[in-house]
């Protein structure tokens, strides 16, 4: 199946059953379908099927919703987080409807896992670690990311498709240790100066905000701030080592 690249500035449009089928498919449908742009109806269709971002909108929305009861609770810093994204995404009227319909997600037991099996079909890997990035944020939006909402995540990453190291290294962005910025360059502390160096630089070209710029505004500021962690990572290491 051909891979898109998340483009264009419309809304959720009217379905998504040629994404996520069955009963999973069916809530993506009614999700996208509250946002139908009042154009006509063929054009919206069209848009809908051949749009990609709305799919990825509507499955986020739900692994949103899946990190946020992750650990029994949902926070007002979560939703409020959440309704950051939401309003940086879209019109003030748009994201409305989607914070509604995220509250709805909430109150659902829906199967996270066949939401996110079903997107590395339709969305590029860059997309999916900036989509892993998002959910640490939505964890911890309340200033600590509980250990169930860290095995939810890492549930969702390996149905993503992200290889550990990858995840590892978003996941050292938010909890740090010793050997943190070793984990968020991809490498091990017995590594030399100059493979530091070397992972330094195939990281920045890897999170380079330019990789997600086709996400939108705010997954772009993300990707600004995962960036800025790989270079306070570099800087830290190059402190303790003592190399320029």
């Amino acid at each position: 199946m051909k891979k898109f690249k998340i483009s264009g500035s419309s809304l959720l449009g009217a379905s998504l059953g040629w994404w996520v089928f069955g009963p999973v498919g069916a809530l993506l449908g009614f999700v996208m379908g509250a946002f139908a742009d009042n154009a006509s109806s063929d054009d919206a269709r069209g848009r809908a099927i051949g749009d990609a971002r709305d799919g990825f909108v509507a499955a986020l929305l739900i692994l949103m919703a899946a990190v946020m009861k992750a650990d029994g609770k949902v926070v007002r810093t979560e939703l409020d987080y959440v309704k950051a994204y939401l309003r940086g995404s879209f019109t003030e009227d748009k994201a409305a409807q989607a914070l509604l319909m995220l509250r709805d997600i909430l109150e659902q037991n829906i199967p996270m896992e066949q939401v996110a099996r079903k997107i590395p079909q339709n969305i590029d890997y860059n997309s999916r670690i900036q989509l892993v990035h998002m959910l640490f944020g939505v964890a911890n939006a309340d200033g600590q990311i509980a250990q169930s909402e860290q095995d939810i995540i890492r549930r969702i990453a390996r149905e993503l498709g992200l290889t550990s190291v990858d995840y590892d290294a978003v996941l050292h962005m938010y909890i740090k240790n010793a050997e943190s910025a070793y984990k968020i360059l991809e490498i091990d502390a017995s590594s030399s100066d100059d493979e530091i160096k070397k992972a330094y630089r195939k990281m920045a070209i890897k999170f380079h905000p330019d990789k997600v710029a086709h996400l939108g505004e705010e997954f772009q500021t993300s990707a600004n701030e995962k960036f800025r962690h790989v270079n306070e990572a570099y800087d830290t290491i190059k402190k303790q080592r003592g190399f320029k």
